[in-house]
């Protein structure tokens, strides 16, 4: 990369905020973000070299994402999930991919549609379901094989971003035959969608995360990986993708809510409080280290991904950005006072936004439990009360 793309997030980031009051006051999708985004090549972040993409590391993901959610962290997220998408496919070395079972034509399959994504396509993600969350064993998605080698899938998905303006939606379903199986594929936009417009949250509202139904069938070099059943193995080999990847989001956002308090304290000539100075420096400090938690946590991912410390500096960094987001945002809300409070202020919006940032799957809630049983010795991914996935 990747210093291009670094760039260009910085570069587009006062783009982002411009527009982002009237897509939070809307709840529309930011579509002129994303037609930013496809001519700066971003889509491609997180593609190999060889087939066309930045060839991005963890880290290196993690530092754009930042500097797109100081513009519109609503954006952000959205963009996280592509990079989720195509992070995932484009970690399956080789070696990965023969402990898997993966065929040589599934490999073929993930390629075209990661040389897609260098080309300007993104995709969302459909896991999510009401009752079920994100918990992979719970969904009601289903999915069976149909003639000619086809897939039919059918349910209905909560909460997915991007809901009505993807290329495409991968898609985690529960087999019809066996309902431990869970499997994912990359379903692209078209017949058998729809959209339902339920989205109208509290914040995040630019992310049009409607429900989305499906009763579609799709070819079979649609199942991602080629082999039924890896849905629960992906989500223990990489979790920093289903867990952390929203983390480097909610720094940036953490830290717009500095950058728009110091604005608006000093136009008000607030800034000579003492009160008021302490709490943009206490802010300064829990975002930088919260930036710094979810750094080690990339360089930890990049060099020994699924190791043991790696996961758990991964969950450390979800629920550092989470709680650091809401705690810095309201602090600096309360420093600028209530003009700050009225509809449109980027503060009002950003504290809105800042509050989502620990409700995300895996919680914060989840996330300290998750930590609390490694610290005791245990492991987290099977002694809790209720599946993790």
């Amino acid at each position: 990369m990747t210093v291009h793309a670094l760039e260009a997030a910085r570069r587009l980031a006062p783009r982002l905020a411009a527009r982002a009051a009237e897509h939070d006051r809307e709840g529309s999708f930011p579509v002129d973000d994303f037609a930013d985004l496809r001519e700066a090549g971003l889509f491609g972040l997180m593609v190999p070299r060889e087939l066309g993409g930045a060839g991005a590391t963890f880290a290196e993901y993690a530092a754009v994402a930042t500097e797109l959610a100081r513009g519109n962290g609503a954006t952000a997220l959205v963009f996280n999930m592509h990079a989720s998408v195509t992070g995932a496919l484009g970690a399956v070395t080789e070696e990965l991919a023969e402990a898997l079972g993966v065929p040589e034509e599934a490999l073929a399959a993930r390629d075209r549609l990661l040389r897609a994504a260098a080309a300007g396509s993104w995709y969302a993600v459909a896991m999510s379901e009401r009752g079920a969350g994100a918990r992979l064993s719970q969904l009601s998605t289903v999915y069976e094989p149909v003639d000619g080698g086809s897939w039919r899938l059918k349910g209905s998905k909560t909460f997915c971003s991007g809901a009505g303006h993807a290329d495409g939606y991968l898609v985690a379903a529960r087999s019809v035959a066996d309902q431990s199986v869970v499997s994912q594929f990359l379903v692209p936009a078209g017949v058998g969608l729809t959209v339902e417009p339920t989205w109208d949250s509290l914040g995040m509202r630019a992310t049009s995360s409607h429900d989305l139904h499906l009763d579609v069938t799709v070819p079979g070099d649609r199942l991602l990986g080629g082999v039924e059943g890896l849905a629960l193995v992906v989500a223990q080999l990489m979790p920093h993708w289903l867990v952390a990847s929203y983390a480097a989001v909610y720094v940036g956002v953490a830290r717009a809510a500095i950058d728009a308090a110091a604005e608006h304290l000093n136009a008000r000539n607030l800034a000579g409080l003492p009160a008021v100075r302490a709490r943009l420096g206490r802010a300064d400090a829990a975002v930088a280290a919260a930036g710094l938690v979810v750094a080690e946590a990339a360089r930890r991912v990049d060099e020994a991904s699924g190791d043991a410390e790696t996961n758990r500096w991964v969950w450390r960094a979800k629920l550092l950005a989470g709680t650091t987001a809401a705690e810095v945002a309201a602090s600096m809300l309360e420093a600028a006072g209530t003009s700050a409070t009225r509809r449109g202020h980027p503060l009002e919006r950003l504290y809105r936004d800042a509050r989502c940032g620990s409700l995300h799957p895996a919680t914060s809630d989840v996330c300290a439990d998750w930590l609390g049983i490694a610290t005791l010795g245990g492991d987290p991914d099977r002694d809790g009360s209720a599946p993790r996935w």
